[in-house]
This record gives structure tokens, sequence and C-alpha cells, in this order.
């Protein structure tokens, strides 16, 4: 039998997921400008984002991302994320918890709201914690 907790560290897990997701868009090369990766301005996706139930924090940096969990700090999932286009990001994320890795895509609503869904149609949103933490 799965228990509430368990259930809840893989939702944060997966909204871990699509907050590394947000952290990685940015705008698509301009057309006859220079080549090469995208640098995603500290600015944009980088960063902590938190699950809507509170459960989880996912922090987003340089492409990789961690989840942990509110209420005793372990980590809970990691992972890396790439932009697709400019306002959609595709989140490979490992279940610490399962052992298991999953794909979530993600749709930046706003500025501080991640819409994202998950590679088994499970959906959850984040929200962009405060900026007075960095």
């Amino acid at each position: 039998m799965i228990n509430a907790g368990l259930i809840r560290v893989s939702a944060a897990a997966a909204m871990a997921v699509a907050l590394a997701a947000c952290q990685s868009a940015g705008p698509p090369p301009m057309r006859g400008g220079p080549s090469g990766p995208y640098v995603a301005p500290s600015s944009g996706f980088e960063g902590e984002w938190i699950s809507t139930d509170g459960v989880a924090i996912s922090r987003f940096i340089s492409g990789r991302f961690e989840t942990l969990a509110t209420d005793t700090g372990n980590k809970l999932a990691e992972g890396s994320y790439s932009q697709v286009d400019p306002s959609t990001v595709s989140i490979s994320v490992t279940s610490l918890i399962r052992q298991t890795t999953t794909q979530v895509n993600c749709l930046m609503a706003t500025q501080t709201m991640l819409n994202c869904t998950g590679s088994n149609g499970s959906q959850f949103s984040l929200i962009r914690r405060s900026t007075g933490i960095s």
C-alpha cells in the first residue's frame, strides 16, 4: 500500500522536473546572429520554485535541478532540463525515492507559474519563490 507521504514525495519530484524546465527557457537564436548555446539570464528561470501544495521546493541552476522536501529538507529528486522553444522546457527527472526517471514538459504560463505535464499524463503547477532568496 502506498502511503500519503510517498505520494507527496512523488508529486514533489514531478514538480521539480517542471521547475527545471522553466529554468532553461530562453529566446531562440536570432537570424543572422551569433550561434552558440543560450545562456539564461540570472533573473530568468533560475532560482527556487515551490509546489502549489507547499510540499517541495525545486532549485534550478545552469541546466541542473534538485527538489527538496519542505518539511525535512531531504532531496527527493534531481535531473536536468533543456529548452524546447521560448516557452516550453523538457525535463528529465530522477526520483530518488522510486529510483525511476521520467520526462516532464512545462509551459511557462506567467513569469511566476509553470504548468507541467508528465509523460504519464499527470499535471501540476509550480510557483516562483520570492526573489528575496537566491
